[in-house]
């Protein structure tokens, strides 16, 4: 049995239908290739990938996803062939300008939104190279970073998501590894300035292997698509891939782990404060009447609870649920409005249904109700409320017992829902 409508909650609630998600679990850092591979990995067709790169004037290149083992897991190894790459001691070593690259993604034929994102990351990264060197964005220059590798890792992760239908993506912090690495400009320290100008607001974990474990273009595409998470969100999950990088970690597989699934929501959390006190010489009266104060100075709840106090007397326990906010006023009412010399505050933990107000259909009328679950799939439905006020009104116009609306619309919300 269904408990919710999938087709209601994707078009009138968006926020609450099935959401693709991709979590990228950095434990060995993360490098542009990797990323790529780890979404081959999970299942993304590398053919397809291929000819979209046709779409790039790159020059003459070929391609390779190989899979590998790093630490005893397999995964898939991306790698660029370059038959007319030389090494860089040869002095016709090609070093692109930011603009070439960016000159590159605009003229190709590739689909805008893939332009688009792939851009704001290109651009992200030239901007840090450009901090750096204390240049402009146009005159970067891609040395170390491989400028045609450097394209594909980037369009190659934002092709991937997309086809892959990753909704939102998220990533775990990053280890940036230690020491020292060897690059165009000389001797460097680790993590690269590029990959640190990039990570800046993030988590980073430092990790002390010497090695490069995050790359300048594995850190701006993590940090321009994805969003920091400690944990992995919850999800049904689907698929799992590995990327793997070049070098061989002895401390670590040096590799990067993709989960692809639907997104789990789970109940509402937050914090609210309980403001309470013992009382044993107020009216049934005034309690009526502080209670009404109390909602009215902004309490979520108010409730009652017999006690027995000291010299065996009976009392109350008057007790408001309030957020920070309210929490001054409220407690105003306590002293101003009760015989009390004293209260008590203590934030204490609230777990919510999601919930939403809809309407059914009854052989007395149209009654509201409240509808509350504990995710978007309905799986979990907990609670279905006729509102007491919609079906008093109609058991009065239409002179049947308020029990028998109740029990309609109970029973034509299931009716709804099978």
């Amino acid at each position: 049995m269904l408990y919710f409508f999938d087709f209601y909650i994707s078009n009138s609630f968006p926020d609450l239908r099935k959401l693709r998600i991709a979590y990228f679990d950095c434990f060995s850092g993360a490098g542009g290739d990797m990323i790529l591979g780890s979404l081959v990995d999970a299942g993304l067709d590398h053919l397809s990938l291929v000819e979209e790169f046709k779409k790039i004037p790159l020059p003459p290149h070929e391609l390779s996803f190989k899979r590998v083992q790093r630490g005893g897991i397999s995964g898939i190894k991306f790698d660029l062939i370059y038959p007319l790459y030389p090494p860089k001691a040869d002095k016709s070593y090609k070093a692109y300008a930011f603009r070439e690259l960016q000159s590159m993604v605009s003229s190709s034929t590739l689909r805008d939104n893939t332009k688009e994102k792939a851009l704001r990351v290109l651009t992200r990264l030239g901007e840090a190279e450009a901090r750096i060197h204390n240049t402009s964005l146009e005159e970067v220059e891609f040395h170390e970073l491989g400028a045609i590798d450097t394209i594909l890792d980037i369009v190659g992760a934002v092709t991937a998501l997309e086809t892959l239908g990753i909704e939102k993506a998220f990533s775990s912090p990053l280890p940036t590894g230690s020491g020292l690495i060897d690059v165009e400009h000389g001797r460097l320290p680790l993590p690269a300035p590029a990959t640190v100008e990039l990570l800046k607001g993030r988590k980073i974990i430092a990790a002390r292997t010497t090695q490069e474990l995050t790359t300048p273009t594995g850190a701006a595409i993590l940090t321009t698509l994805t969003e920091e998470v400690d944990v992995c969100p919850d999800l049904r999950l689907e698929k799992v891939g590995y990327g793997a990088g070049s070098r061989k970690n002895p401390e670590c597989p040096n590799l990067l782990r993709v989960l692809i699934g639907e997104l789990a929501p789970k109940a509402e959390e937050d914090e609210v404060w309980m403001v309470e006190t013992n009382l044993d010489d107020m009216t049934g009266q005034l309690c009526g009447y502080v209670i009404d104060k109390l909602f009215k100075a902004g309490a979520l709840d108010v409730y009652t609870t017999p006690i027995q106090m000291k010299k065996n007397r009976p009392g109350i326990l008057l007790s408001a649920l309030v957020t920070e906010a309210a929490r001054p006023a409220v407690e105003m009412v306590f002293f101003q409005e009760t015989t009390t010399f004293g209260i008590r505050a203590y934030k204490v933990a609230r777990k919510k249904l999601h919930r939403m107000s809809a309407e059914v259909n009854t052989p007395y009328g149209k009654v509201k109700v409240k509808v509350g679950w504990l995710d978007g799939h309905g799986v979990l439905l907990r609670r279905i409320a006729p509102e007491y006020e919609d079906c008093r009104r109609i058991a009065e116009e239409k002179g049947v017992p308020l029990r028998l609306v109740y029990q309609s619309a109970m029973e034509t919300e299931l009716e709804v829902r099978n």
